[in-house]
C-alpha cells in the first residue's frame, strides 16, 4: 500500500498548495474551507494507507519485479443471499420519506436503517470461528 500512499500524500500536498495560493488571494470563506478540509481528508487517507503498509508489509503490488500469481487464490467470501440489503434499503426510504412527513417517520425509519446497517455488520462476524 505504499504505491497507494504515496498517490495519495501527492493529492494532499496538490491540496495544500492550491489552498495556501487560494487563501492568499481569495476573501471566500468557504473556497478556503473546502481546500482545507479536501488536504485534510487525503491527508486522513494517505495516513491510514501507510500504517497499513507498516503493518502488513510489501504487497507484490508494491514491487516492479512481481508476478501476476503471487495475488491469485480465493478473494473473499461473498455470501449468496442475505435480508440485509432489502432492510437497509426500506430504512433509507423511511427516512427520506420522514423528512417529507414528520419527525416520527423519520425516527422509525432511522431504527430500521440501524437494524440493517447492523445485520450487515455483524451477520457473519462469527463465520471463521
Amino acid at each position: 500500500m505504499r504505491t497507494e500512499a504515496r498517490l495519495f500524500a501527492g493529492v494532499a500536498l496538490f491540496f495544500l498548495a492550491t489552498f495556501v495560493v487560494y487563501a492568499v488571494y481569495s476573501t471566500d470563506p468557504a473556497g478556503k474551507a473546502a481546500l482545507a478540509v479536501s488536504f485534510l481528508m487525503a491527508s486522513l487517507i494517505s495516513f491510514f494507507l501507510y500504517t497499513q503498509y507498516r503493518r502488513k508489509g510489501t504487497r507484490p503490488e508494491d514491487r516492479g519485479d512481481a508476478e501476476i500469481l503471487e495475488r491469485s487464490g480465493p478473494v473473499d467470501f461473498f455470501p449468496a443471499r442475505s435480508a440485509w440489503p432489502s432492510m437497509t434499503a426500506l430504512g433509507s426510504v423511511l427516512c427520506a420519506l420522514g423528512v417529507v412527513y414528520g419527525l416520527w417517520l423519520f425516527l422509525i425509519g432511522f431504527g430500521v436503517l440501524g437494524a440493517g446497517v447492523g445485520g450487515f455488520a455483524f451477520q457473519y462476524a462469527h463465520r471463521g470461528e
